[in-house]
């Protein structure tokens, strides 16, 4: 049983919790993530670590509610248990003196992006960052990058700051006019890692991108986790999660990604009819939550 210490609404749909879990932390690097189990009966699934504090025993995790499981543990409050946690697992980020470096980031991705930041800057490399999100509503720890990065940049998707409506747009104008990048890092959404991926191509730029499959163990005995990278087949949780995305066949990705969309729709939509209220309750934001 793992207390939560601290849980925060960052933006809609996106939670931060802070919670006990000595082993892990002692032993936790950048790049690794941790495998939950809500309760008994719950599933087990991945999330990216956004932190941790080795004396205070602590692990930071944030997470986007996307279906049942998520929800569940966004229902928990401060005080309350999760069944399990296991890790840490997971190859850490391959930490080196790149020189300069160029870190991209959205959503959930951008919990695992500021302790891989640390580490790249305590190696001597200058990093520059650029998260993406929606609009500026769905805008956060835009000032945790801003503290660990030499330069930070915003690309918001309805235009509201700046020319640049994706992040791949950004990516381009920044390489064509000079700035010499050594490695990129991509953590976040799918396409947003496939767009970052295409955008540095043609420059012959390494990319290295975290990827989220289904996952089950976590050990690679279920194989559920598999990606096709450079026409081999590599499983995330023991090969990764982090690979060259120039690599990463991303259509047979996505195609495993919504491999079992109706399932999950049908086990959310049976467990939420009597949780939609507590949730609302707990969070004290009841129109800010968006369950879907």
């Amino acid at each position: 049983m793992c207390k939560i210490v601290k849980k925060e609404i960052l933006v809609p749909n996106t939670i931060y919790l802070k919670v006990e879990a000595a082993e892990i932390a002692r032993k936790a690097k950048p790049g690794q993530f941790v495998i939950l189990r809500v309760d008994e009966v719950g599933e087990r699934f991945p999330l990216s670590l956004a932190g941790w504090d080795e004396d205070r025993g602590t692990l930071e995790i944030l997470f986007l509610i996307m279906g049942k499981s998520t929800m569940k543990l966004s229902a928990l409050d401060e005080g309350d248990c999760i069944r399990d946690i296991v890790g840490p697992l997971g190859r850490p980020t391959e930490i080196e003196s790149y020189g300069n470096i160029l870190s991209v980031c959205s959503t959930f991705g951008i919990g695992p992006m500021v302790p891989m930041i640390k580490a790249l800057k305590e190696k001597g490399n200058k990093v520059v960052t650029a998260m993406e999100a929606r609009d500026k509503a769905s805008l956060f720890w835009e000032d945790r990058l801003k503290s660990v990065s030499d330069e930070t940049y915003v690309v918001l998707g309805d235009g509201s700051l700046g020319k640049h409506r994706r992040v791949r747009e950004f990516i381009t104008e920044y390489l064509e006019s000079g700035n010499k990048v050594d490695r990129v890092f991509a953590f976040g959404r799918i396409f947003m890692m496939m767009d970052c991926c295409r955008a540095t191509k043609p420059f012959d730029i390494k990319t290295i991108v975290g990827l989220t499959p289904i996952m089950v163990d976590g050990t690679g005995m279920c194989g559920c986790c598999r990606v096709s990278v450079g026409g081999e087949t590599k499983f995330t949780c023991v090969d990764g999660p982090e690979f060259d995305g120039h690599l990463v066949d991303w259509e047979l990705l996505i195609k495993r990604k919504r491999a079992y969309l109706r399932e999950e729709a049908q086990a959310f939509n049976l467990w939420q009819p009597d949780n939609l209220r507590r949730i609302a309750e707990l969070s004290e934001l009841p129109e800010r939550i968006s369950v879907m």
